[in-house]
C-alpha cells in the first residue's frame, strides 16, 4: 500500500480526534470577535489560523490522554480509543500545532502571544490532569475569560477586552464545562474521573451553568448601550437558561437539558459578538 493510499484515512483519524465541533465553533468565534473589533484583515487571517492551531492541539492532547481511558468504556467511536491513531503520533501532532499556535501570535505582538500561551496552558492543564479534581472549572474560566481579549490584543495598539466581555467569556467557559461533562458522567466515574460536575451532579451542574450563563448576559447587557438588540439577546437567554432550569425539576438531566443550556451558551456567545 502507498503513502497516499494511508494518508488520507490518517488525516480524517487525526481530525476526528480534535473534537471538530468545538474546535471549528471557537474558530468561528475568534473570527466574529475579530471582525466586532474591527482587526484589520490580515491580522484577522493570522489569529483565527492560530486559535484554529491552539484548538486542535487542545483537542488531539484530550483525546491521546484520555485514549485508555476511552477504550476502557467502548469509545471506539474515538480515533485514538478505537485505533486509527496512536496516542504517541497524536500526542506529537497536538504538541507541534501547540508550538504553531505561538509562533502564528507572534507577529500580532507580545501581549497576545502571553494570553494565547495561557489559555493553551491552562487547556492543556485540564487534559493532564486538573479535569480530575475540584479545580476541573478553572482551566475553562481562564481560556474563555482571555478569550475577548484575543481580538483586541490583535489590535494597534492593542488593549485587553472590557470587564464585561472577559466575564461572559468566563461564564460561558463555566457553563460549556459544566453542561458538557454531564453528558459522560458515568462513563467519567467509570475511569475514575472525578472532576467538580462530578461531585455536583448532573442536575446541580446544569443549574449552576444555566445562572452562569445569565450572569454573563447581564454584563454583556450592563456594559453596554441598551439597544434593542441588545434587550432581544438578553430576554433569549433568560428565557432558555430558565427553560433549561425548570426543566431538570422535572425530569432526569438528558438529551433535552444539554441542548437548551448548550442554546443558552450560544446565545450568549453572540451577545457577546454583537454588542
Amino acid at each position: 500500500m502507498t503513502d497516499a493510499a494511508v494518508e488520507p484515512p490518517l488525516v480524517r483519524s487525526l481530525w476526528g480526534a480534535t473534537h471538530p465541533g468545538p474546535t471549528l465553533v471557537v474558530t468561528v468565534l475568534a473570527l466574529a470577535l475579530g471582525i466586532a473589533a474591527g482587526v484589520e484583515p490580515w491580522r484577522l487571517a493570522v489569529l483565527v489560523v492560530a486559535v484554529f492551531a491552539g484548538q486542535v492541539s487542545v483537542g488531539l492532547s484530550n483525546d491521546a490522554i484520555d485514549g485508555a481511558r476511552d477504550a476502557a468504556v467502548g469509545r471506539t467511536d474515538k480515533p485514538i480509543a478505537g485505533g486509527a491513531v496512536t496516542p504517541e503520533r497524536a500526542l506529537g501532532v497536538a504538541v507541534a500545532s501547540a508550538i504553531l499556535a505561538i509562533a502564528l501570535s507572534l507577529p500580532l505582538g507580545p501581549a497576545l502571544v502571553a494570553a494565547h500561551a495561557v489559555a493553551l496552558a491552562s487547556a492543556w492543564a485540564y487534559n493532564a490532569g486538573l479535569k480530575s479534581t475540584p479545580l476541573s472549572i478553572v482551566p475553562f474560566v481562564v481560556s474563555f475569560g482571555f478569550f475577548p481579549s484575543f481580538a483586541t490584543l490583535s489590535l494597534s495598539p492593542p488593549a485587553l477586552a472590557a470587564w464585561w466581555a472577559s466575564l461572559a467569556g468566563a461564564a460561558l467557559g463555566a457553563a460549556v464545562h459544566l453542561t458538557n461533562v454531564v453528558r459522560d458522567l458515568d462513563d467519567d466515574r467509570r475511569t475514575g474521573v472525578r472532576g467538580l460536575p462530578h461531585r455536583l451532579g448532573a442536575r446541580a451542574s446544569t443549574v449552576i451553568a444555566a445562572c452562569g450563563i445569565v450572569v454573563g448576559a447581564v454584563a454583556v447587557f450592563a456594559g453596554t448601550d441598551a439597544t434593542i438588540a441588545g434587550v432581544v439577546f438578553l430576554a433569549a437567554v433568560a428565557v432558555v437558561a430558565v427553560g433549561a432550569v425548570a426543566l431538570v425539576f422535572v425530569r432526569p438531566p438528558g438529551r433535552a437539558v444539554f441542548r437548551l443550556t448548550m442554546l443558552a451558551a450560544l446565545l450568549l456567545a453572540a451577545q457577546l459578538v454583537v454588542a
